[in-house]
């Protein structure tokens, strides 16, 4: 296995209301999607944005897409009308979700082994 950042096989985006993100994880290729969803868990994503999410995170599944929908509670500090953060919105948080790493089986190639590496 080889680790890589989640940003090598798939992209996201993300809403807010509020004091609420929603972050979706979409792979590139479909292949990946029983992989992410295997190893990026509710757990791990409220671990990932430790310091950031104070709520509950739940992860919705959307299989027939071949995505996942995380929705963090109580992660925008309130929200972009009460912030003082400098994204108040929190799309920053779907770059955020994609730092997250992930193990896909084999060596790798060059352009994941040098991302990685950065």
């Amino acid at each position: 296995m080889t680790k890589i950042i989640l940003r090598e096989i798939a992209h996201s985006r993300a809403g807010d209301k509020s004091d609420t993100s929603n972050i979706s994880v979409i792979p590139y290729e479909y292949k990946h999607y029983g992989l992410i969803k295997e190893q990026v868990t509710a757990q791990r994503v409220k671990e990932h944005f430790e310091g950031i999410c104070f709520g509950k995170v739940t992860r919705y599944e959307l299989d027939v897409m071949g995505a996942l929908n995380f929705v963090l509670e109580e992660a925008l500090d309130g929200g972009n009308t009460r912030s003082l953060r400098v994204d108040g919105y929190g799309k920053s948080l779907s770059a955020y979700m994609l730092t997250l790493e992930v193990d896909i089986p084999g060596r790798g190639s060059n352009r994941i082994a040098v991302v990685t590496a950065l």
